[in-house]
């Protein structure tokens, strides 16, 4: 199979350049890049007004399987992928039984292998059943394929188990994602404690109950050596004590989710449960220093924090509801509202945040166009626009804040080692069938 990608403005954050040019692809691997490509026999792809990029890679995705298929499972959560332009996902452990050895980061790859679309990299929790009691057999699980560890969505309280675990992690050259929630400030509340709260009347989550913990996991990176990753960053003080901490040479990285550099604490006010996310939406202060971050370099990725729900369980009191929004199938076309039609990140930035750096952090070899690596390719049409319709997701989740929103910037092709899987925001396996 022979493939020639033609005209596009191939964003290489590798080479740090953005330029047009023609990427050939043979037998699933990209064989060369540059001016006027031709092969013989092989099919051609008119990319002309289009980005071409490396495959994205979302580092923070639930595909709530095993235990919670009611929700997604990894044939649905691929496809959610394939269709965001995703290639790539790191899928965390906080399933029922929690994947916490090395048979269930085993299970995961091979579910991923038979039924999956996009390549799945299982994150394996760090305490046995994310209890926070003991660590889990952390070196078993590298062996079987975890490209790192996180109790996220429970955060690890004791300081001294965390210590261990970051020694351990150092050892197999691992990272730690860091859910960064002091539990006895965060308790109880359902959003971010502040004017909003208090006029809705409802119980505040304070900006301190994620800057304690993300300077506490910053001491001890910078204690132990450890590469430690700050998951879905959301407040200004966070930002200041990533780039602090980035400044006296701590290995530390961080990511944050379109939703944080979007939406702020007053899309709360009509009570819809979509907005009911966990670190919750702040303020316009605090989304200002989020797009800073990832403006400056302070904050490395933009990642999903993809968590499905059935529409049984938001339907309820916002304090009832479970935090999480879905996230795959909208975040490039967020990313380019919001961020790149907007200048505050470039292209190249943007492209850097959502491929180079999530794949090092994984340590996977991803995110690049160099010849001879899997033709993992994701190409962006910046004029694509279209109102979001969760009734058009492969997710099986729908609590999404942005229904009906006009998005401007969206993946038009998802290719995988060579073979295309969505065209045009339609997954190929779907043409195929009609």
């Amino acid at each position: 199979m022979k493939l020639i990608i033609k005209g596009g403005l191939v964003v290489d954050p590798v080479a740090g350049s953005a330029t047009i040019k023609d990427i050939l692809v043979v037998e699933g691997k990209i064989a060369e890049t540059g001016a006027n490509l031709s092969a013989g026999g092989a099919v051609v792809l008119d990319a002309a007004g289009r980005l071409v990029a490396p495959g994205l890679i979302d580092m923070h995705v639930h595909l709530r399987e095993p235990g919670f298929e009611a929700k997604e499972t990894v044939y649905t959560g691929t496809r959610a992928a394939a269709r965001g332009g995703f290639t790539t996902v790191a899928c965390m452990p906080n399933t029922n039984p929690v994947i916490d050895n090395a048979a269930l980061i085993r299970s995961i790859i091979n579910s991923a292998r038979t039924g999956g679309l996009v390549q799945v990299c299982p994150v394996g929790a760090i305490t046995r059943g994310s209890r926070g009691e003991e660590l889990a057999e952390m070196g078993d699980m590298a062996e079987a394929g975890a490209a790192a560890f996180s109790d996220d969505g429970m955060p690890v309280s004791n300081a001294g188990l965390m210590r261990r675990a970051m020694q351990y992690a150092k050892m197999l050259d691992k990272a730690l994602i860091s859910h960064s929630e002091e539990k006895s400030l965060s308790a109880g509340g359902s959003m971010h404690e502040g004017y909003i709260s208090t006029i809705l009347g409802l119980k505040g989550i304070s900006a301190c109950a994620e800057e304690v913990m993300v300077a506490r996991d910053i001491l001890l990176a910078e204690e132990t050596g450890c590469r430690v990753h700050i998951a879905h960053v959301s407040t200004a003080g966070s930002v200041r004590l990533l780039q602090e901490a980035k400044a006296r040479g701590v290995r530390v990285s961080a990511e944050a989710t379109p939703h944080h550099f979007t939406l702020t604490d007053e899309a709360v006010m009509g009570f819809d449960t979509n907005t009911k996310v966990n670190p919750p939406l702040r303020t316009g202060a605090d989304l200002a220093a989020v797009r800073q971050g990832l403006a400056d370099g302070t904050i490395d990725v933009i990642a999903t924090d993809h968590a499905p729900h059935t529409a049984e369980e938001k339907d309820v009191e916002y304090e009832r509801a479970p935090f999480g929004l879905v996230g795959l199938e909208t975040a490039v076309g967020l990313v380019w509202t919001e961020l790149v039609n907007t200048g505050v990140l470039t292209p190249l930035q943007a492209i850097t945040c959502m491929t180079l750096n999530p794949a090092r952090i994984l340590g996977i070899p991803k995110g690049t166009l160099e010849p001879g690596a899997d033709a993992d390719i994701t190409i962006i049409d910046p004029a694509l626009a279209e109102v979001v319709d969760p009734a058009k997701f492969a997710s099986k989740g729908r609590n999404t804040p942005f229904a009906g929103r006009m998005l401007k910037g969206l993946p038009w092709l998802t290719m995988i080692s060579g073979r295309i899987v969505m065209r045009g925001g339609v997954l190929e396996e779907e043409n195929q069938q009609q």
